[in-house]
C-alpha cells in the first residue's frame, strides 16, 4: 500500500494519502505507520538541529575518557558520592512544565489526555475540545510564568532546610525548560521566553545551595503513543518535534524493563546522549536525576558513555552525583534512589528517596491536598538513620506560584530542622538505624503502607562523640526506655536537642531510662542529644 504525504502553506493541514483514500493529518496513524516510519518523521522534524546534535556527540566522544573514569561499567562502579551530598540530608525536587496549565489528573496529563478511556481524556474535550482541534500543544501559550521569582523559591527551599534543589529540565512532554540548541520547543523559544533552569541555578547557587536537574527524556519515545490511535494532533508530521517517535509502549509492567520490547533507534539514543551532555556543558549539574526508562536495555551501550563524561566533568569540581532506579546501572555505578519508597536498613553506600509534598501528583494539579509535616519529617528522620537522603518534590502553578500548602509544609520542615538539624546534617547512621514497633514497608511505591509511628519508635545518628536518639512521638507517661543504648556506650549526659535542657537519665539493664519534661518541646520528634565517653 502507498503511502505519501504532502502539505499546502505553512498554516494549512497535511494531508495523507493512503491508495486512494486521503485523510487528514491528524488522522489515527497506529495502523499506517511502522516504527521506524514514526522515528524517521521524527527524525525528519529535527533535521535542522543534526549539526549541532553531532557537535555535542564528538565532544563527549573526545572528552568522556578525560579522567579517573572510562566509559565501561567495571570502571563506573568505581563511582562514590561526594561529601557534600552524604552531608545535605535533604533536597527539593521540582516538577513544573507545560502540564501545569491543564493542573488535571497528574503530570502525566499530557500522555492520558490522548488515551481514550481515562478521565485525563474525557476532561480533555469536555473543557478543551477534540484532540485534533486542541492537542497539549496548544497549552504551551498558555504557560505565561508571570510570577515565577526564582530568588524567592530559592529563599523558600533554604527556609525549609534544604541543601540542594533538582528542577526537572525536561520531563516526558519533551519541552525543555532550559536554552536548548536541539529544540525550538523550549521554554526560551515559548510560553515564559525565558531560561528556567539558568535562573534558578543562579539564584539557587548564589543561597549556598548545591543545584541539580532532572532528565525524563528518556521516556519521551513512547509517551505519546495513544495519540497514535485516536484523532489527534499527535500525528501531524508538523509536530513531530514535540511529540517525538510516539513509538507504541509494549509493555505490561513498567517495573520489568527486560521485558519491556518498545522500539528505540540509535538516532533517539544519540540524541538522548546529545541533550544530556548539552544540560552538563551548560549548567555543570552537582546531580542529575534520570527516571526509570533509561534501564532500558537499549540504553545500556549509551550510558556509560554519558555517566564518563559527567563524572570526569565533576571530579574537576569535587565529585557530582547521578541518580538511579534499582537494575538500571550496575550496582554502585551511581547512587540509588528508592521512588516514594523507603529500606528497611542501613544500606551499605549512600542512597536517596524521593516523594512528593502532594498526595494525588508530582506536577500542580487543582485541589491536591499535602502530606503534613510530620509525616515528612518521620520519613526524613528515618531515610537518614539508614544511610540516606530525602529529596521532596514541589509542583508549581503556571504561573510560577508555589501553592499556600506546600509552602506551609516547608515552612514547618524547616523549623524543625533549624531546632534539631544537628541530628540530620552531617550525621552517620549508628549500629542499629533504631527500634520500636513500627514496621517499615521496604521498596518502592510503598511510601503510604508504613503505619504512623509510636512514642516507642526511635530512629538513631551519629556524630564523633555524639549519639542523637529522635522519638518520633511523646511518652504520656513522661517516661521512655531506649533499648539499643548499653551500659558499655559509656552515656555521660543527656539534653533535649532543640532547647538545651537537661534530662535525668539512668542506665540499667534494659536501656537507657529517661525522665521527660511534661510537655514537649517543639513539634512532629524529639531529638535527645547524648554525649559518650571516648
Amino acid at each position: 500500500m502507498n503511502r505519501f504525504l504532502f502539505c499546502l502553506g505553512a498554516t494549512m493541514a497535511c494531508t495523507v494519502s493512503i491508495g486512494a483514500a486521503a485523510q487528514t493529518a491528524t488522522a489515527p496513524t497506529v495502523h499506517t505507520l511502522s516504527p521506524q516510519d514514526a522515528d524517521i518523521a521524527w527524525q525528519k522534524a529535527t533535521a535542522k538541529y543534526e549539526p549541532a546534535r553531532q557537535a555535542i556527540l564528538s565532544r563527549v566522544t573526545e572528552h568522556m575518557n578525560d579522567g579517573p573514569f572510562r566509559d565501561d561499567w567495571v570502571s563506573l562502579q568505581n563511582y562514590r558520592s561526594p561529601a557534600w551530598y552524604d552531608d545535605a540530608k535533604f533536597g527539593i525536587f521540582i516538577h513544573w512544565g507545560v502540564y501545569s496549565v491543564p493542573a488535571f489528573g497528574s503530570e502525566w496529563y499530557p500522555r492520558l489526555m490522548y488515551q481514550q478511556g481515562t478521565p485525563e481524556f474525557a476532561h480533555h474535550v469536555a473543557t478543551y475540545g477534540p484532540q485534533s482541534k486542541f492537542g497539549y500543544k496548544d497549552f504551551i501559550p498558555k504557560f505565561k510564568a508571570e510570577h515565577f521569582d526564582p530568588q524567592a523559591w530559592a529563599k523558600l527551599f533554604k527556609d525549609a532546610g534544604a541543601r540542594y534543589v533538582v528542577p526537572v529540565a525536561e520531563h516526558h512532554d519533551g519541552f525543555a525548560m532550559y536554552d536548548t540548541k536541539l529544540s525550538e520547543w523550549s521554554a526560551v523559544n515559548m510560553g515564559p521566553h525565558r531560561d528556567v533552569i539558568a535562573e534558578l541555578e543562579k539564584a539557587v547557587r548564589a543561597d549556598g545551595m548545591h543545584f541539580g536537574v532532572s532528565s525524563h527524556r528518556a521516556e519521551h519515545d513512547w509517551f505519546f503513543d495513544g495519540g497514535r490511535n485516536v484523532d489527534s494532533d499527535v500525528n501531524d508530521p508538523r509536530y513531530a518535534g514535540l511529540y517525538g517517535p510516539a513509538e507504541a509502549h509494549l509493555s505490561k509492567d513498567d517495573q520489568n524493563l527486560t521485558d519491556d520490547w518498545t522500539y528505540v533507534s540509535q538516532a533517539w539514543l544519540d540524541d538522548w546522549l546529545a541533550r544530556t551532555a548539552e544540560l552538563i556543558d551548560n549548567y555543570h549539574p552537582d546531580l542529575i536525576y534520570f527516571d526509570w526508562w533509561i534501564g532500558h536495555p537499549t540504553f545500556r551501550n549509551t550510558l556509560p558513555k554519558l555517566l564518563a563524561y559527567y563524572y570526569n566533568e565533576g571530579a574537576h569540581r569535587g565529585g557530582v552525583v547521578v541518580n538511579y532506579k534499582l537494575g538500571e546501572f550496575a550496582e554502585g555505578a551511581g547512587t540509588l534512589d528508592v521512588e516514594r519508597g523507603q529500606l528497611t536498613g542501613i544500606h551499605s553506600t549512600h542512597w536517596q528517596t524521593d516523594t512528593s509534598i502532594s498526595n494525588a501528583s508530582w506536577g500542580y494539579i487543582e485541589h491536591d491536598t499535602y502530606k503534613s509535616p510530620k509525616d515528612i519529617i518521620h520519613l526524613l528522620v528515618d531515610v537518614v538513620s539508614k544511610n540516606g537522603n530525602l529529596m521532596l518534590n514541589i509542583g508549581p502553578r503556571a504561573d510560577g506560584t508555589i501553592p499556600d500548602g506546600a509552602r506551609d509544609v516547608l515552612l514547618a520542615i524547616g523549623g524543625w530542622l533549624k531546632a534539631n538539624g544537628d541530628a540530620i546534617y552531617g550525621s552517620k547512621p549508628w549500629r542499629v538505624f533504631g527500634e520500636g514497633p513500627t514496621e517499615v514497608v521496604g521498596g518502592t511505591f510503598q511510601d503510604t503502607k508504613t503505619k504512623p509511628y509510636t512514642a516507642e519508635d526511635f530512629r538513631f545518628t551519629t556524630k564523633p562523640g555524639v549519639l542523637y536518639a529522635t522519638e518520633l512521638g511523646w511518652p504520656q507517661s513522661g517516661n521512655v526506655v531506649i533499648h539499643s543504648i548499653k551500659a558499655s556506650d559509656r552515656v555521660r549526659a543527656v539534653r533535649l536537642l532543640a532547647n538545651g535542657q537537661r534530662i535525668e537519665w539512668k542506665q540499667q539493664s534494659d536501656g537507657l531510662h529517661l525522665a521527660l519534661p511534661a510537655k514537649p518541646v517543639g513539634d512532629y520528634a524529639y531529638v535527645y542529644r547524648i554525649e559518650l565517653a571516648p
